[in-house]
């Protein structure tokens, strides 16, 4: 086994700014860009803070969930997609990648953006760049209660992208790098699922409500952590600006828990950048090549649990493909589909 440096992984708590309000695309566009500017400065002080007090090199810095835009709220997901969602080549991407490029570090977000296969959506997608400003990883958020997911469009996601696109692990000289979104931090299938295709360490991009109490969330983070034995970098907001919410409404918590599910390190409120800690791959890959009754990766049976998965999906693929053609939905089409998956369920016996 080759000898991997240990270093450090920083969660950077900091507010996203919501575009909810500005007047048009191209003045939500130049707030963008902006607010990607103004990350080198607070990356790069607080990677030198870091460097300095633990004497360990930052390599990876997660932002949180939505940070250039907050959530969409209530605009109709063609005008949010039109005013706020990112094009893969567009230069919001592109100014991202040359701030990982100076920083000399590889930077895990999220951020809404459009492809071009799908007209009129956009997804929720969580991306890693490398030093190199490429990026080497991108993961749409497959399970979202107000927005389309690439489950809702399945049959021809899955034929342009293949099941390397939708659970994507990017094999890194840091380690195997995968990406959890927001709330799917609570299902334990999507972290188990990029576990075994090889992912070390999950970047949580979150916006939650943060609390002294443990939150679902942070129980979640810590039992994604040790169920797969893998590292989670979980970077929460530190408030949401430019809207009518009170601004701590989603704020604290952001966190690094090591392979054996302990808190290595976890921020209070306000921006900060104080949950960081070691990455030790070294340790990880030594735990995961020995025999022991707690190694649960190695001692995993899936064939007990094929049957089950197979069965009816509660919420059904392709949700929005009619007559083989897209459909763009209204805010409440999302709501409405879980009701009918309800009263199915309960038709069903099945809750």
């Amino acid at each position: 086994m080759t000898a991997t440096p240990v270093y450090a992984a920083v969660a950077m708590q900091l507010a996203a700014r919501s575009i909810e309000n500005t007047p048009d695309r191209t003045a939500a566009r130049e707030q963008m860009l902006v607010m990607i500017a103004e990350l080198e400065g607070k990356i790069r002080s607080s990677a030198i803070f870091i460097e300095q007090y633990a004497g360990s090199k930052v390599r990876l810095a997660v932002l949180p969930e939505y940070l250039l835009t907050s959530y969409p709220g209530r605009i109709s997901i063609g005008d949010f997609a039109d005013k706020a969602a990112l094009e893969i080549d567009g230069p919001e991407y592109a100014a991202l990648g040359a701030l990982a490029e100076r920083l000399n570090m590889f930077i895990a977000g999220n951020a809404y953006e459009v492809d071009a296969h799908f007209p009129g959506l956009y997804f929720q997608a969580c991306f890693i760049i490398a030093p190199s400003g490429e990026v080497v990883l991108r993961y749409r958020r497959l399970n979202s209660m107000f927005a389309p997911t690439p489950h809702d469009v399945w049959s021809k996601y899955l034929d342009i992208y293949g099941i390397d696109g939708v659970f994507p692990v990017a094999r890194t000289e840091i380690g195997n790098l995968a990406a959890i979104a927001s709330e799917e931090i609570l299902y334990p299938e999507i972290a188990r699922a990029l576990a075994l295709r090889g992912a070390e360490i999950f970047a949580h991009s979150s916006s939650e409500i943060g609390s002294p109490l443990d939150t679902p969330k942070d129980i979640a983070k810590r039992a994604r952590a040790q169920e797969n034995m893998a590292y989670v970098v979980s970077a929460n907001t530190a408030g949401i600006t430019n809207t009518s919410l009170p601004l701590a409404s989603a704020d604290g918590n952001s966190m690094v828990a090591d392979f054996k599910g302990r808190v290595l390190a976890e921020s209070n409120s306000g921006e900060t950048f104080t949950a960081f800690a070691d990455i030790d791959l070294n340790a990880l890959r030594t735990a995961r090549r020995k025999p022991a009754m707690t190694n649960f990766l190695a001692r995993q049976r899936l064939e007990l649990f094929a049957d089950v998965y197979q069965q009816e999906s509660p919420q059904k693929a392709d949700s929005l493909i009619q007559n083989n053609e897209i459909i763009v939905p209204d805010r409440d089409y999302f709501l409405r589909i879980q009701e009918q998956t309800i009263e199915r369920l309960i038709k069903d016996g099945l809750i």
